[in-house]
């Protein structure tokens, strides 16, 4: 297999987050992840992201660092009025300037006050001084200015930590800005093969050189039933990093064969009820012990191939569950009836499955040994993907 291992001249970038509130955990940190997805859509490589409290020496220390590894590096947070927002402070320490009022940014924030129908306080005032030298950024969805700082070595670009700010600030400043200063030609591209049935480590036995490429990469992300195999591609056109996902993608399914149930955004339950589908039957579930986890994915497909679910509040024996399961089938005139129950039993939980169809029935049992409160999304992989081959079953 020949696979390119040139590698473009990309600029490398980190993303700092901060934020008090983002670091005990009382909000979650999307502006990272809508930041890390468009730096590489721009083909810019990302190595880091940090969350940082709201203390401007320990911020100052973390851009300092970055500043030593990567050219580009993007803040998100801390540029509002309040004593608690000090970024623009933390930044001049980073590189050594003092703060300075731009009265066009106070024009500004006056300015965005009085379409909204509001006074500013003098607080407000604060959110003019940036780091001298730097380039204004102006905000015209928000009170709150950004900038970009530049060395001869990085740029520190400076967004409010409200996403809906951060995100237009992102597509309509900061993207053309580093577009011009670096450049940018290149893309990077991912695309995840979905398996289940298999386990991490198996996989890595059967792939392991593959992921000792350097680009395109592979890796792989374990959930609970579920490995997901991620291919990288660095290229300087959409079309070629395509042309090199392609080979590697090929690879990995001669390898793993039918493990491999979708791509991106496919899902294991649109998976199941198409193979449902090809062998013209449809579908009832009974589950027993689990929640209503497998019967609201399912019904969140919106397939039709699915009739209902019955979800029982106790767990039953194996026997009762063929029992209802056979008897829901038959209310519901379905193809095929799968019933689901999970068992506690020392140390593991005991997932029993039961299959019918028009012409077999089939039970088995398979034990789950991970935290028992994940046991109903292992229990959900396991039936469905015994769905998948339903192929086996229709003679």
């Amino acid at each position: 297999m020949q696979i390119s291992l040139r590698r473009s001249a990309m600029p490398s970038a980190e993303i700092i987050t901060i934020g008090t509130e983002i670091l005990l955990g009382e909000i979650v940190d999307t502006n990272a992840s809508h930041l890390a997805r468009v730096l590489r859509e721009q083909g810019v490589d990302l190595f880091r992201k940090t969350t940082v409290g709201d203390n401007e020496e320990r911020i100052a220390e973390v851009i300092r660092q970055a500043m030593s590894r990567a050219q580009i590096i993007i803040t998100s947070g801390g540029l509002g009025p309040t004593v608690d927002d000090p970024t623009r402070e933390a930044i001049a320490l980073a590189v050594g300037v003092e703060l300075e009022y731009r009265p066009e940014l106070w024009d500004q924030i006056q300015e965005r006050f009085r379409r909204f129908g509001r006074k500013p306080t003098e607080n407000n005032r604060r959110q003019a001084y940036i780091p001298h030298g730097a380039i204004t950024v102006e905000n015209p969805v928000g009170t709150a200015p950004a900038f970009i700082v530049e060395t001869p070595a990085n740029s520190i670009i400076a967004f409010p930590g409200v996403p809906r700010e951060m995100e237009y600030l992102l597509e309509h400043a900061a993207i053309p800005y580093l577009q011009n200063k670096y450049d940018l030609q290149s893309v990077i591209k991912i695309r995840l093969l979905h398996t289940a049935g298999v386990g991490e480590s198996q996989i890595d036995e059967l792939i392991s050189d593959l992921e000792t490429l350097t680009n395109p990469t592979v890796g792989l992300a374990a959930y609970t039933g579920q490995v997901d195999v991620r291919i990288t591609a660095k290229a300087d056109s959409d079309q070629k990093a395509d042309e090199m996902i392609a080979e590697v993608e090929r690879q990995l399914r001669l390898r793993l064969e039918d493990w491999v149930y979708g791509v991106d955004e496919e899902t294991l339950e649109n998976s199941a009820l198409s193979a449902l589908k090809a062998s013209g039957w449809n579908l009832v579930v009974v589950v027993s012990g689990g929640g209503s986890f497998l019967v609201n994915r399912l019904a969140l497909t919106g397939d039709d191939t699915f009739l209902g679910g019955e979800v029982l509040t106790k767990p039953v024996s194996p026997a009762d569950l063929l029992q209802r399961t056979n008897d829901y089938r038959q209310k519901r005139r379905a193809s095929v009836g799968l019933g689901v129950t999970i068992q506690a039993r020392e140390n593991l939980q005991e997932v029993h499955l039961v299959l019918i169809t028009p012409h077999h029935t089939h039970q088995e049992m398979r034990p789950y040994g991970g935290p028992p409160a994940n046991a109903p999304q292992w229990a959900f992989h396991q039936s469905l993907n015994l769905l998948r081959s339903i192929q086996k079953f229709a003679l």
